[in-house]
């Protein structure tokens, strides 16, 4: 299948981009201003355009008329675990998202962040973000998509806005649920038993749930534990040590019963980025890349439904008369 091109901002570590490039999706450039994130899109993707910049500083001229303008911009303005300052924040980028898609113009937008802004707090603020897409011709959907039920192994419910010019919107459908995820212990049992812990199997048993939404924090705020007091105690009643981070698997010595730390590699895991992907920077770097990423499994479903939405799109204008075409 040809591809479509993706122009995609704050793309972090390469959940989302990894996921649009399985949907079918070429990046015409991955914007990031972090420079941990684009060594790492670089080094798991070298021919990419990768541009790192502040996207308040990057010009979309030259991507007008892109298939798609998709980005996982900043959650700290509306996570629950955050002040949920908003508009306020200075690291709110819907503005700058906005701008891009009058500059471009694609055929559509996709925008995820966290489920504290579908709360009726944001109402306001999401009716803005709305009314300006409408001027600028498109229609607009929101929806909440939970990633354990794209066969990831943690909840992580995202809030993504798709945005389409209309001829392009009447073909688009969300994707249904694709399978059940496998339990934790399921997905890990593998990275625990690596370094010869005899505890694995009895372990994989009893960590019979999906994880909690991994958090990865902010250059400001968090470091590599796995989250708030909320957050640990429910990875504990799945047999993990969330206050931190482990360098390497249990070992052979390690005490039966005691609760493991995740490693890097495990983290990755969860949110369902393959075992070929790799992440540069220190620990609590590649870790924020990690837990700030949105699931590739997640971004594939969504995207394969935004090109299967393009594509019926292009093949109805296909022999049209000319006269129609330039009405549409």
């Amino acid at each position: 299948m040809p591809e479509l091109s993706c122009l995609e901002i704050c793309a972090g570590a390469g959940g989302q981009s990894l996921g649009l490039e399985q949907a079918g999706f070429a990046h015409a450039a991955a914007v990031e201003i972090d420079s941990d994130a684009c060594e790492t899109l670089r080094r798991n993707r070298p021919d990419w355009n990768v541009i790192e910049k502040d996207v308040h500083h990057f010009d979309g001229a030259d991507y007008r008329h892109v298939d798609l303008l998709a980005g996982g911009v900043p959650c700290p303005p509306f996570s629950i675990a955050g002040k949920q300052l908003g508009a306020d924040d200075e690291r709110d980028l819907f503005p700058q998202a906005l701008r891009l898609v009058e500059e471009c113009e694609p055929a559509a937008v996709m925008l995820e962040n966290v489920r504290g802004l579908s709360t009726g707090r944001f109402a306001g603020y999401r009716e803005q973000v709305l009314d300006w897409l409408h001027r600028l011709g498109y229609e607009t959907y929101w929806q909440v998509l939970n990633a354990c039920e794209f066969g990831v192994p943690q909840l992580r419910p995202r809030f993504i806005l798709v945005a389409m010019k209309p001829e392009v919107f009447r073909h688009f459908a969300w994707p249904n649920a694709i399978r059940t995820p496998p339990t934790v212990g399921e997905a890990l049992r593998d990275l625990m038993a690596a370094g010869g812990w005899p505890g694995a199997d009895a372990w994989a048993r009893n960590a019979n749930g999906i994880g909690p939404t991994l958090v990865g924090g902010s250059r400001k705020h968090g470091g590599p534990d796995l989250g708030p007091t909320r957050a640990r105690q429910a990875w504990l009643l799945l047999g993990v040590d969330g206050k931190g981070l482990a360098d390497a698997p249990p070992k052979p010595t390690d005490p039966l019963d005691y609760p493991p730390r995740l490693t890097l590699e495990m983290a990755a895991v969860i949110q369902g980025f393959p075992a070929a992907w790799h992440f540069s920077g220190r620990k609590t770097a590649a870790y924020r890349q990690i837990g700030n990423a949105f699931p590739p499994p997640v971004a594939r479903a969504v995207g394969t439904s935004i090109r299967s939405a393009i594509e019926a799109a292009r093949e109805g204008s296909v022999g049209r008369p000319e006269r129609l075409l330039r009405a549409v």
